[in-house]
């Protein structure tokens, strides 16, 4: 496995796709304790990184279990594939209409914009195609004018603009080789779904006429379904 695709994960990463592949997401402490040293880390690195966690508001305490925020409960539905619709070649567009936001605002709006799966054509102007059935959120209707659209221009270019889709690919194929290379080490298996995971966050989800040649989603997709099955084989998950 490429050292470059796992050397950025951190306890608080592997806490977060442990309990991102356990349906519900919630375990004893113990349990985590007990999978983390599996994978490598430290109780005490590990219980740091829960209370750190816990403050921070990414997970809920309650007595003896920790189970994931609303906020990251909806993040795990966002890891899930996401609803799609037949495309009609119409684009989702928002337009920000508000000045004078804190540095704050504007970068909680750009996480908002991204759990969308919109991307910036320019600055305040979000696109995707429209072919994702989810709903907008009230932090994004305070702000922004909502649009439907059909570029004139070639709609395969308008998503090379919008997204870094080459490196997508390529970096998603390396993942399904690290996997691949991984085979039966717990570990190094582990640490390779924390990057996958994260890698699923980026993907815009695009209508097949818009992917690039051996586009891998669903490769990953499938390889995240097979961890989260591992995880529920080896009782981690269940109480």
């Amino acid at each position: 496995m490429s050292p470059s695709l796992t050397a950025t994960v951190s306890a608080r990463s592997a806490v977060l796709s442990l309990l991102l592949g356990a349906h519900p997401p919630e375990l004893e402490g113990r349990e985590i304790v007990a999978a983390m040293r599996l994978f490598g880390v430290s109780e005490s690195t590990t219980r740091a990184a829960m209370s750190r966690m816990v403050t921070a508001g990414d997970l809920v305490r309650d007595g003896g279990r920790y189970a994931l925020s609303e906020r990251l409960v909806r993040r795990q539905a966002r890891t899930d594939s996401p609803t799609t619709t037949v495309w009609d070649r119409t684009w989702e567009t928002a337009i920000i209409t508000t000045s004078g936001r804190s540095a704050g605002d504007r970068a909680n709006l750009r996480a908002e914009m991204t759990r969308l799966r919109l991307a910036e054509l320019r600055e305040g102007v979000w696109m995707r195609p429209a072919n994702l059935d989810r709903p907008w959120t009230d932090a994004v209707r305070d702000v922004a004018s909502r649009f439907s659209a059909r570029p004139e221009d070639d709609p395969v270019e308008l998503a090379h603009a919008l997204w870094d889709l080459p490196e997508w690919s390529r970096h998603g194929h390396a993942l399904l080789a690290a996997v691949d290379d991984a085979g039966d080490d717990g570990q190094a298996r582990f640490l390779t779904m924390v990057a996958l995971v994260r890698h699923l966050y980026e993907d815009p989800v695009l209508p097949p006429e818009l992917r690039p040649a051996d586009w891998p989603a669903e490769a990953l997709t499938a390889a995240y379904a097979d961890f989260r099955a591992w995880l529920a084989a080896m009782r981690i998950g269940r109480g």
